[in-house]
């Protein structure tokens, strides 16, 4: 790591311990030739993932999107917060690790209604008459119906 004192190109780890987050590391360092202190930060690069609409627009993969959806399902659920999180974890994870750039919104969205399907059945619902976008009451029931016959 090169000294931002004197330019030097090598230097000594005297202290390592990750940041609040946890997801990066926090180095002090020591400049081999003027003894001088700094600090580096450590961070996992990733890949951005951009998303593919349904109209074929891309645009950049925002957890937040998600999680606000996942929120209007499980409004008056007995659904935490932390679960919630957790379950954008996993999708996030399954997303990072098939190692594509891009994905369809209809892929995350299967992804979604799976793993929502074992939280909560009434989220389930909700969220699928959302995103599979009910026209009428029959979809809503063969929703039901297809829920009933896997129990």
């Amino acid at each position: 790591m090169k000294c931002p004192f004197c330019g030097n190109l090598d230097s000594r780890v005297v202290d390592s311990r990750p940041t609040d987050e946890g997801s990066n590391v926090r180095r002090r360092r020591e400049c081999l030739e003027c003894a001088k202190r700094f600090t580096t930060y450590e961070k996992i690069e990733t890949l951005p993932i951009f998303v593919i609409k349904k109209d074929g627009r891309r645009e950049p993969y925002n957890r937040d999107k998600i999680m606000t959806g996942l929120l209007k399902a499980c409004e008056k659920r007995p659904i935490a917060i932390t679960e919630l999180d957790k379950l954008v974890r996993d999708i996030e994870k399954s997303l990072y690790n098939t190692l594509d750039q891009e994905v369809s919104s209809s892929s995350i969205g299967q992804m979604i209604m799976d793993r929502l399907r074992n939280l909560d059945e009434v989220a389930y619902v909700r969220f699928a008459s959302v995103y599979r976008q009910f026209k009428d009451v029959n979809n809503f029931i063969d929703e039901l119906e297809k829920i009933i016959q896997d129990r």
